[in-house]
């Protein structure tokens, strides 16, 4: 088991920022693959970003280029969501996910934390 834990969520104007965290307590997570999702109230759980064991590889869906960045620091442990220009449609639950692979994927996920939510007011 790998006992992620998100932090940093809560309530943001339209177009603000803010810094998603995941870390795991007593697990290191340089061998895996990490990934963010979200999910909407009464929509499926969706891909955001992802990034390889050494940060070299990263994926974004489409709707997130260019305004969030997925980053990770193995010394802390610690994998980011940097997450700008907020707009209300980014409301949702964001998960942190590790992926037992060095292949950088969406989907086939090992490992889920328990979600931090993020709220975008218009």
């Amino acid at each position: 088991q790998v006992p992620l834990v998100e932090s940093g969520g809560g309530l943001v104007q339209a177009g603000g920022s803010l810094r998603l965290s995941c870390s795991a307590s007593g697990r290191t997570l340089i061998y895996y693959t990490m990934g963010w999702f979200r999910q909407a109230p009464g929509k499926e759980r969706e891909f955001v970003a992802a990034i390889s064991w050494n940060g070299d590889t990263t994926d974004y869906a489409d709707s997130m280029k260019g305004r969030f960045t997925i980053s990770r620091d193995n010394a802390k442990n610690t994998v980011y969501l940097q997450m700008n220009s907020l707009k209300p449609g980014d409301t949702a639950v964001y998960y942190c996910a590790a992926r037992l692979s060095h292949i950088v994927a969406r989907s086939f996920y090992d490992y889920w934390g328990q979600g931090t939510q993020v709220t975008v007011s218009s």
